[in-house]
């Protein structure tokens, strides 16, 4: 016999059936209102080269330097768990053509993974609804999806949750606030936290996006990105905000926002929560127009986002919502072997003539008043009653669950119909 019981590994946990109504809610209305957009899904592998993610996220990027999972398959190829989904998707956008003189909307759901200290809302499995557009360079489409955005939360019943948009600028626009930056924390490098020491010559723009609470003062006083941005850059943030206002969409800009991914360049963006702690951030993106060409295809400008779905579960939960009900509408008792076999005949016929109807069907045998007991316990409004005696006269007896109705018989060939109320 073992000697101890295999449980899940650290930071990948088991979505029960109990939660699993949060995720089909959360996945049904994200989905229609994706669709209402005109957006298609793509599904890519879990696995990928290496190389995708170095190219595209960044070598010096906490991601790839301390959090992938990566390993060699038996030819000897670097093979990563996908951390997140843009890169994948750009991958397959480029090998099958799909950029080619084409706007292209889609999403993508599925778990990612990353090698990080598991705590509530962040785990080593976690599971992400991104969003990509391309072939749109104008801040028209910023607009549209961050609304688009905003609307998941509105349909979600999900409140309190405040959107913070920057911009990044151009590449040489961020070279020259990059020199910047080294300059002034250098000046102070002794506040800096070892992260942020690390990160000094390497990534300086990821120290702003640091939650120690030590470093908040100097954070805020350090050089402000907006102030370095060249004119078009400008403009197109300056016609986002337009945009955002005339849609009647609150915004905060936070000048500290800069993402943890190297690809990203003008617009970025967040929807935060102050209902999750420190893990708040529930859906963020940006732009990341030079994405494509460094994956290995002509410049194609690109605008996305991804939704945490574990913390909106997490805020779900919170929330008073009227989720689906996905209880039994009947639960058909089976009494003795005779009726077992016609039993088993009759649901998988109302199967096929109500296929709305949830049935559940009694197997594994016990007396009537166990299997009353399931029924009850299923959640059923009705108990279909199939025994001798109804088998005999080709009837079924229907007891009310919910309600205190009297029990009725019903002839078999009429159930169907009489179900219909039920669905």
């Amino acid at each position: 016999m073992p000697s101890s019981i295999i449980q899940a590994i650290r930071g990948m946990k088991d979505i029960l059936p109990t939660e699993m109504l949060y995720w089909h809610y959360l996945e049904t209305t994200v989905r229609t209102v994706l669709e209402s957009y005109g957006y298609q899904e793509i599904r890519t592998p879990l696995l990928e080269k290496t190389e995708l993610f170095c190219r595209s996220i960044g070598e010096v990027t906490d991601i790839v330097e301390k959090e992938m999972y990566t390993f060699l398959d038996r030819n000897g190829e670097s093979l990563t768990l996908r951390p997140e989904g843009t890169a994948s998707c750009v991958r397959a956008g480029v090998e099958n053509g799909l950029f080619h003189s084409q706007i292209q909307r889609l999403w993508y759901m599925g778990p990612m993974f990353r090698y990080e200290r598991p705590q509530k809302g962040r785990y080593r499995q976690f599971h992400q609804i991104g969003v990509e557009v391309y072939g749109l360079a104008t801040p028209d489409i910023d607009a549209e999806v961050i609304a688009m955005s905003h609307r998941f939360w509105h349909h979600l019943g999900l409140k309190n949750i405040t959107l913070q948009i920057n911009s990044l600028g151009s590449n040489q626009a961020r070279i020259i606030y990059r020199q910047q930056l080294i300059d002034y924390f250098s000046a102070h490098y002794n506040a800096l936290d070892e992260d942020s020491q690390r990160r000094l010559q390497t990534n300086p723009l990821r120290i702003l996006d640091s939650k120690n609470p030590t470093m908040q003062t100097l954070l805020s006083a350090a050089p402000k990105l907006l102030d370095c941005l060249d004119i078009e850059s400008k403009e197109h943030f300056e016609q986002l905000r337009l945009l955002l206002t005339e849609m009647q969409i609150p915004y905060e800009i936070n000048p500290c926002l800069v993402r943890g991914l190297d690809y990203y360049n003008r617009t970025v963006f967040e929807w935060i929560t102050q209902d999750l702690g420190a893990q708040g951030t529930i859906c963020a993106g940006g732009r990341y127009d030079q994405l494509v060409e460094q994956i290995g295809k002509k410049p194609t400008p690109a605008f996305g986002f991804a939704l945490g779905v574990e913390r909106l579960i997490a805020l779900l939960q919170q929330e008073t919502i009227n989720l689906p009900n996905n209880s039994p509408h009947a639960y058909l008792i089976i009494v003795g072997d005779a009726s077992t076999r016609h039993g088993l005949r009759l649901a998988e016929n109302l199967r096929s003539q109500l296929p709305q109807l949830r049935l559940l069907t009694h197997c594994g045998g016990g007396s009537f008043k166990n299997q009353f007991k399931r029924a009850d316990k299923s959640g059923a409004q009705i108990a279909l009653v199939l025994g001798e005696d109804e088998l005999q006269k080709q009837e079924i007896t229907i007891k009310y669950l919910r309600t205190d109705q009297p029990q009725i018989c019903v002839a078999q060939t009429d159930l169907a119909d009489y179900l219909k109320p039920f669905i």
